[in-house]
This record gives structure tokens, sequence and C-alpha cells, in this order.
């Protein structure tokens, strides 16, 4: 085995790990977006995604500070699934090199 095949091969392992470990903290993280909505009374914050084929809203209130760290959370989520992508990315450029 070359010193080249070795180094990937541990590049593989930390690939696959960091992996497994920005999937674990993604499944905590609230997906979908923050939606505004007006009413006469004063503005309220919903987090809308999808659970299977229906669009669920979950009230958030009018606090502001909340609304705010969901947002951040979402945020949080799809900078780790962009991360995710381009290490999954980087897997099948060593899977071309070692076999």
């Amino acid at each position: 085995m070359s010193v080249i095949e070795g180094v990937l091969r541990e590049e593989r392992e930390r690939n696959l790990m960091m992996q497994n470990q920005y999937l674990q903290e993604i499944s905590t993280l609230p997906k979908g977006s923050v939606v505004k909505k007006s009413k006469k009374s004063g503005d309220y914050f919903y987090l809308t995604y999808r659970k299977g084929n229906k669009v669920v809203s979950e009230y958030l209130g009018k606090d502001t500070k909340k609304v705010q760290e969901v947002q951040q959370n979402i945020d949080k989520r799809k900078y780790l699934e962009r991360l995710v992508k381009n290490l999954k990315g980087k897997l099948k450029l060593i899977a071309k090199v070692v076999k």
C-alpha cells in the first residue's frame, strides 16, 4: 500500500465520521422556514415545513427572541446540509481513486 493510498483511506474515514456527526446534529434542528402573518392585533410567526405530502404550520407566537432562535437553528441546519453535500462529493472523488 502506498503512502497516498493510506492518506486517502484515512481521509475517507474522517469524511464518513464528519458526515455522521453532521447528520446527527441536523436531525436535532428544525426544518422549514419562518413565516410572518399579520393581523389587526399584530404580527404572528409560524414555523412551516412539509411532513409527508402535507404542509404543517407550528405557531411560534409573537416573541421575536424565540423566532430569531428558530431562524438561527434553521440557518445552521441549511449550513450543515451544504457541508454534508460537499463531503459526499469529496467521498465520491476519493472512491474513484481508492478501490
